[in-house]
């Protein structure tokens, strides 16, 4: 049973069909080049000639003299890795610590409004129980002042009584 992808019947005939077949292979003739260069024109054996570039064989260029490499690019290459891989577990890490360093932060802020409220309560409290002491002893001081002055530019004064 013949494949789909190969005809069943007579193979087809591709034109151009060349007019005469050579029974023996004549060498390749070169015809002179055109005015291009690596251009040539080829008869080949049944009679047809081709033009087209030539390949040229190029001599590769001389390979630069092989340098050791430097020790600072050997130790930038042995510590990039190392480099990239602690930068990779201290992710990781904070990644784990997240929720640590968050309630830590909170507790910290906690306290600072601790401290805060104690410099401001403390001095008030102090002087809170100061005049509450004073008042509990039932003495009061009552300073007076008595002051005088004769004329627009005249010396003042005065007496202050403590009672």
């Amino acid at each position: 049973m013949p494949h789909p992808e190969q005809p069943s019947g007579p193979t087809p005939v591709h034109y151009p069909v060349p007019l005469h077949h050579p029974t023996a292979s004549a060498p390749l003739a070169t015809v002179p080049p055109t005015g291009l260069p690596a251009v040539q024109s080829v008869q080949l054996p049944d009679g047809r000639i081709i033009t087209g570039y030539a390949l040229t064989p190029t001599t590769p260029a001389p390979a630069p003299a092989a340098r050791p490499v430097p020790a600072w690019a050997k130790t930038t290459a042995l510590l990039a890795p190392t480099v990239g891989g602690g930068v990779a577990a201290a992710g990781i890490g904070l990644s784990y610590a997240a929720p640590g360093l968050i309630a830590m932060s909170q507790a910290l802020w906690s306290a600072a409004a601790l401290i805060v409220a104690a410099v401001i309560a403390v001095p008030v409290l102090f002087r809170t129980a100061r005049r509450a002491a004073a008042s509990g002893s039932g003495s009061t001081t009552h300073i007076t002042q008595n002051i005088t002055a004769t004329g627009l530019f005249g010396r003042a004064t005065g007496t202050i009584n403590h009672q």
